[in-house]
């Protein structure tokens, strides 16, 4: 049987945990041969390649910092060589760092800057020197990227709201080349960034309809879906996985 993402080469920036392996394994497991991006980890990234490949795929990890705009450049250098293509782009790679913005020292809003915004830019722009036309760019977004009700991620929620857009004019750009450009906005999801079991979770649990957080493959699959071949008329599109967080 045909799988879905046969052929096609995708790239997850911070792949080695949390989302970004969970999304890796499942593009895996749809058939694209994957690279993942970490900054630190290797055993994490290791682990990822290993189970994808131990179920039968293909993946390598190249160790690139997301806001080393050569690091990126290379690595996907690196994915065409090595596959001999490239189609799909996630840009996974970001971080929090919560707590009140007044509280802040001015580094720390400016690290979620470089990572969630200018590093979403870098990677964007080297994949679209060699994405092919029809290829697809995934952001991971963010709930609160739209509505905004959790005290202590003031930045964060800034950076996300920025994505959006960015989506939305990309998409306006790349559109002639049937590339699409799409934004996932995850809500509270249970990683080690953010376990559901953590002091932090309570408010946000509250928050959702559902009364609970989300699993990594929740996000994965929507992800699966729009980076294939059912999705191709969706673009410029934030699609919110959230429990009904934003209901």
């Amino acid at each position: 049987m045909s799988k879905k993402l046969e052929g096609k080469v995708a790239l997850v920036t911070g792949g080695s945990r949390g989302i970004g392996a969970a999304i890796a394994k499942r593009l895996a497991s749809d058939g694209a041969r994957v690279a993942i991006t970490y900054t630190k980890g290797a055993d994490a990234a290791a682990s990822v390649v290993k189970t994808i490949e131990g179920s039968g795929g293909k993946a390598i990890a190249i160790q690139a910092d997301a806001v080393d705009a050569a690091a990126v450049k290379a690595a996907i250098e690196k994915v065409v060589a090595t596959f001999g293509g490239f189609d799909v782009l996630v840009n996974n790679a970001g971080t929090a760092i919560p707590k009140k913005f007044e509280e802040a020292t001015l580094e720390e809003p400016d690290r979620v800057i470089n990572i969630n915004v200018r590093g979403t830019f870098i990677a964007t722009q080297a994949a679209l020197k060699h994405m092919k036309d029809g290829g697809r760019i995934v952001m991971i977004g963010s709930c609160v990227g739209e509505r905004m009700m959790t005290p202590g991620l003031v930045a964060y929620a800034a950076t996300k709201g920025a994505i959006k857009m960015f989506t939305q004019g990309l998409s306006r750009e790349v559109g002639d080349r049937g590339i699409t450009v799409n934004n996932i906005q995850p809500g509270p999801i249970d990683t080690d960034l953010n376990p559901a079991t953590g002091e932090w979770a309570v408010p946000q649990k509250a928050n959702t309809a559902l009364n609970r957080y989300g699993s990594v493959d929740d996000i994965a699959a929507l992800v699966a879906l729009v980076a294939g071949p059912d999705s191709s008329y969706i673009t410029g599109a934030s699609l919110t996985v959230d429990g009904g967080t934003n209901a």
